[in-house]
C-alpha cells in the first residue's frame, strides 16, 4: 500500500545441480540454527558407482526413516528445540548406502507465542480474498487466484497469478477476524515461488489491525529485491496526515535468492503499544532468524471498520510479464 522507489539490480543466474556421488544437502547447512518445522532440501544421483533409486532422512538415534522414491528430497521436518543430528541418506540400485550427517540447532520463533494466543489458520482457503492493483506503484497490474492441490503442502494452497507492466504491483487481501485489543502478532506462512521468479522483485507480507479508536495499524513487512533487505513500513507524519514510506533493515532478503519450485517458511513477529507505535521484532526464513528490533510509528486514520486483514503483495521489476506464487498453511496468532 506504500509508494515504491525503484532501483536497478542484476540478478545472477542459478547454476544447475551437479552430478556427483554421495548426498548433497542444500538446506539446512551444517551447524545451522533453524526453526521447526524446517526445510530439508537434498539431492543424490550416485551412491558410489550405483545409481540412486531412494533417498530419506532420520533424526538422531531414531530407527524411523522417512523414505522417498526419488533422487530429490524437498520436504519440511519437525523437531524439538535443541541440538540434533540429521541423517540424510541415499540407497543405490545394488544396495549401497550413502549418508550425510548435518548438525542443527532448533530454535523456534513459535516458542514465544503463548499457549492462550488466539489464532486464525488456513487463511489461504478463505473465500473472501480480493485482488487489486496497488495505486502506490506505477504502471498497471492484474491478478487472479484459485485453490490448488498441486504445489501444496496441506492439499489446499492458494495460487496468486499476476500480470504486470512498468513496476505495477498487485495486492491480494483477506479479512479474517476482529481483534482490536491484541498487542502482539505472529504471521506464519509457507511460500512457493514458481520458476522463473524474475517477475517477483518485492514480496510484501502485511497485516492490518483496526483499533477501537478507529485508527488502523499497518504492520508492513517485505522482502525487497532492489535493496536485498527485509524492510518495514513507517508513518513519519501523523495518523490524520500520514507520510508512509519503507525503511531498509540490515537483514538480508532477496526473492531471487529463494529457491524456486520449493516451499519456504516465513514467520514474522511484531507488537504495538497504545499510541500506534509498532515494534518489528524478528523474521525467520526457513528457520534462519533475523532479529529486527526496531520501533516505528504506524497508525493511520483511514475510516475502516474494525477488522484484521492480511495482505500478500507482489511487485515486479520493469517491463512487462507475469509471476505465479503459492501460499499455504497461512496462520496469524494474536494476543
Amino acid at each position: 500500500m506504500l509508494r515504491r522507489i525503484a532501483l536497478f539490480l542484476l540478478i545472477p543466474a542459478i547454476s544447475a545441480v551437479p552430478a556427483v556421488a554421495g548426498v548433497i544437502v542444500y538446506s539446512p547447512g551444517n551447524n545451522a540454527s533453524v526453526g521447526s518445522p524446517f526445510k530439508l532440501s537434498a539431492f543424490s544421483n550416485w551412491c558410489g558407482s550405483q545409481s540412486v533409486v531412494t533417498t530419506g532422512y532420520s533424526l538422531d538415534s531414531s530407527t524411523s526413516t522417512t523414505v522417498f522414491k526419488s533422487q530429490t528430497i524437498d520436504t519440511s521436518v519437525s523437531a524439538s528445540t535443541g541440538g540434533h543430528t540429521l541423517h540424510v541418506k541415499a540407497w543405490g540400485n545394488a544396495g549401497g548406502v550413502c549418508v550425510t550427517d548435518v548438525a542443527i540447532n532448533v530454535t523456534s520463533v513459535s516458542s514465544v507465542i503463548p499457549a492462550n494466543a488466539a489464532s486464525n489458520s488456513s487463511l489461504q482457503t478463505l473465500g473472501n480474498w480480493i485482488s487489486t492493483h496497488d495505486s502506490g506503484t506505477p504502471g498497471s497490474s492484474s491478478g487472479w487466484m484459485n485453490i490448488v492441490s498441486s504445489h501444496s503442502m496441506s492439499g489446499a494452497a492458494r495460487q496468486f497469478a499476476t500480470s504486470y507492466s512498468n513496476y505495477g504491483g498487485q495486492r491480494y487481501s483477506v479479512s479474517f477476524s476482529d481483534d482490536a485489543a491484541a498487542h502482539n502478532f505472529a504471521l506464519d506462512l509457507w511460500v512457493y515461488l514458481q520458476s522463473p521468479s524474475t517477475g517477483v522483485q518485492i514480496l510484501e507480507l502485511d497485516l492490518n489491525q483496526v483499533l477501537s479508536n478507529g485508527q488502523t495499524i499497518l504492520y508492513g513487512f517485505q522482502c525487497n529485491g532492489w535493496s536485498s533487505t527485509w524492510d518495514f513500513s513507517t508513518n513519519t507524519g501523523s495518523a490524520s496526515s500520514p507520510n508512509p514510506h519503507w525503511v531498509n533493515t540490515s537483514a538480508y532478503c532477496n526473492p531471487h535468492s529463494w529457491g524456486t519450485n520449493q516451499w519456504h517458511h516465513v514467520q514474522i513477529l511484531y507488537s504495538r503499544n497504545d499510541s500506534g507505535w509498532v515494534t518489528y521484532k524478528s523474521v525467520a526464513l526457513d528457520g534462519k532468524v533475523s532479529n529486527i528490533g526496531v520501533t516505528a510509528f504506524s497508525a493511520y486514520s483511514l475510516g475502516w471498520g474494525q477488522t484484521l486483514t492480511a495482505n500478500v503483495q507482489v511487485d515486479p521489476p520493469s517491463g512487462s510479464g507475469g509471476s505465479h506464487i503459492f501460499v499455504d498453511n497461512m496462520t496469524v496468532y494474536h494476543w
